[in-house]
C-alpha cells in the first residue's frame, strides 16, 4: 500500500523556506518599499506552499518484504528501489521544528550498491517502525538495552578536543563573513568606514588589547563547551532489534543505527592533552558506512576505561597487553620527525637566511620529544579473535579488528626499513579506511603475526624452518 509523508510536511516546509521568505520581502523592500516587500513575499510564500503541497501528493513509499520503494510521479513517474539484505543503517534525526511538531526524518543508507533514500517528514511512531523493520532479520528482536551513557561531568572534557575549540569560532567567523557581503552588497560598508574601523582598533589601549585577549581565551573553552552539549547532548548508546543505536543532540536530535553484522571492529583515538586527562573517543569500523566519522560515534570523549568497556560490549575485550616495537624503530621515528625541519634548516644556510635556520633548528630539537613518544605508543597484539595495532603521537589512533574481517595482508619493506630489519605489515579491511598498518615491526613478527591469524594464506608461500626454529 502506497503511504505518504505526514501532512504536517506543509508546516516544516514553511519553517525551513522562512529565511528564504525574508530574504524576498528584504529584496522587495530595497526594490519598491514596503508594499513591493509584501507583495514579494506573498509571491514566495505561494510558490512554497504550491511546492510542498505538490512534493507531499506526488511522493509515497511502499515496504515490502524484500524491498522499500520510493515512488515519484509529478512530470515524470520514478521508482527508486532499496533492497532490505543491502541496508546499512536507517538514522532518525529531528531538528527543532520536527520534534514539535512530533516527526522525524528517516535516512536510508544502503552503500555503494544499493544508494540512499530519505523521508522528510513521518511520524516518530512510522520512523521508530521503519527502523524495526528494515533493520530487523529475525522474527523475535531482543528489547532494547542501555550500553552507554554519558554523563553530564564529561562535557568539560570538550576543549581538549581542537574540533570543539575551534567551531565556534568558525561558525563566527563565516557569520560576519556572509554580514560583510551583505553590508557590501547594500552599500552599508565603504571604503572610508573600514578606514575609520581600523583607525579606531590601531588606538586601542595596550590594557584593553591585553583584555579582549584574555576574554577570547576564557571564551574559546566556554563556547567549546557549549558547541559539544548542543551537538552531544543526552548521547545514549544502546543495542535494539540486533543493531547499535546511538542517540545524541539537543536542538537537533539524531539516532543512527549499526547492524552489529556489519560490525567489524572498534577505533580509540585521542591527542597528548586527552591522553592526559585519560580521556578518549571511540568509533565503529562498519561495512559500507557512509560519513563512518560521524555516523560510526560511539562516544565522543569519555574515561578510557568507560571507553573500553563498551568496546567490550560491542565487539569483544581489547587484546593487550601491547607488543612494543624492536629499538630499531625507536631511530626510525626519531629521524622521520626532524628530518624535515633539519632539512628545511640546511635550504635556509644556503640561502642565507640565518633565522630561518636557527628556528628550524630548534623545531627538530622540539620534534626529538615527538618521535621518542610515537616509538611510544607503537604496538600490537591478538589474542586468538580480534586484532589491535596502535601509532600515532599527536593523533593516536588503536584499532580493533575482528580476525574474521581481514581480507588480505600487505608487508612493506623500504630500504631504510630493509636495513634496519624492518617492516609494515598492512591489514586490509572491508569496514573504516579499508585497511590499517603497523609501522616498523620486526620482520619476522610481521610474518608471524599475519601468518597466526590466517595460517591457511601464508604457509604455502613460507619457507621452511631451520634446526633452530627460524624460517629460511
Amino acid at each position: 500500500m502506497n503511504v505518504r509523508l505526514h501532512p504536517l510536511t506543509f508546516v516544516v516546509g514553511a519553517v525551513r523556506e522562512l529565511v528564504a521568505l525574508i530574504a524576498a520581502g528584504a529584496t522587495g523592500l530595497l526594490v519598491g518599499g514596503m508594499s513591493t516587500a509584501f507583495y514579494f513575499t506573498l509571491v514566495g510564500l505561494a510558490l512554497g506552499l504550491l511546492f510542498h503541497i505538490a512534493n507531499w501528493m506526488t511522493f509515497t513509499y511502499v515496504l515490502h518484504d524484500d524491498r522499500i520503494e520510493l515512488r515519484r510521479a509529478l512530470i515524470g513517474r520514478s521508482v527508486k528501489s532499496i533492497p532490505r539484505d543491502r541496508i546499512r543503517g536507517v538514522d532518525i534525526s529531528a531538528n527543532l521544528p520536527h520534534r514539535l511538531l512530533g516527526l522525524a526524518i528517516v535516512h536510508i543508507d544502503a552503500g555503494a550498491d544499493g544508494g540512499e533514500g530519505e523521508l522528510n517528514a513521518v511520524s516518530l511512531r512510522e520512523a521508530e517502525r521503519l527502523r524495526r523493520v528494515l533493520l530487523t532479520r529475525d522474527a523475535e528482536a531482543p528489547p532494547r538495552r542501555v550500553l552507554a551513557r554519558m554523563r553530564r561531568r564529561w562535557y568539560v572534557y570538550a576543549p581538549l578536543s581542537g574540533a570543539y575549540l575551534l567551531t565556534p569560532f568558525a561558525v563566527a567567523g563565516s557569520l560576519l563573513g556572509t554580514l560583510y557581503n551583505l553590508g557590501d552588497d547594500l552599500g552599508l560598508i565603504t571604503r572610508e568606514r573600514v578606514e575609520d574601523f581600523g583607525h579606531d582598533v590601531v588606538g586601542l589601549s595596550t590594557a584593553l588589547v591585553l583584555a579582549l585577549i584574555i576574554l577570547v581565551l576564557v571564551a574559546m573553552p566556554v563556547m567549546s563547551v557549549i558547541a559539544f552539549t548542543l551537538f552531544n547532548w543526552d548521547f545514549t548508546v544502546h543495542e535494539r532489534d540486533g543493531s547499535v543505536v546511538a542517540e545524541r543532540g539537543l536542538l537537533t536530535r539524531r539516532s543512527v543505527s549499526l547492524e552489529r553484522r556489519r560490525l567489524r571492529g572498534v577505533e580509540l583515538t585521542d591527542n597528548p592533552f586527552e591522553r592526559l586527562a585519560g580521556v578518549t573517543r571511540l568509533g565503529a569500523l562498519i561495512t559500507g558506512l557512509g560519513d563512518a566519522a560521524h555516523r560510526g560515534r560511539l562516544l565522543p570523549a569519555a574515561p578510557r576505561r568507560v571507553a573500553e568497556s563498551l568496546s567490550a560490549r560491542v565487539v569483544g575485550n581489547i587484546p593487550g597487553p601491547l607488543i612494543a616495537h624492536p629499538p630499531a624503530a625507536r631511530s626510525r621515528r626519531v629521524t622521520r620527525a626532524i628530518a624535515p625541519p633539519l632539512g628545511v634548516a640546511a635550504l635556509a644556510v644556503l640561502a642565507g637566511q640565518p633565522w630561518v635556520a636557527y628556528t628550524c633548528a630548534a623545531l627538530a630539537v622540539l620534534a626529538v620529544p615527538l618521535g621518542l613518544d610515537r616509538y611510544r605508543q607503537l604496538g600490537h597484539a591478538s589474542d586468538g579473535e580480534r586484532l589491535t595495532v596502535r601509532s600515532g603521537s599527536l593523533r593516536r589512533r588503536q584499532v580493533v579488528v575482528e580476525h574474521s574481517a581481514v581480507v588480505g595482508w600487505r608487508i612493506r619493506r623500504t630500504l631504510f626499513q630493509r636495513r634496519l630489519g624492518l617492516a609494515t605489515l598492512f591489514a586490509a579491511v572491508g569496514a573504516g579506511d579499508g585497511g590499517y598498518s603497523s609501522a616498523d615491526m620486526a620482520e619476522e613478527d610481521a610474518v608471524a603475526l599475519a601468518t597466526a591469524i590466517t595460517p591457511e594464506w601464508l604457509t604455502p608461500f613460507l619457507a621452511p624452518t631451520r634446526d633452530d626454529g627460524r624460517r629460511t
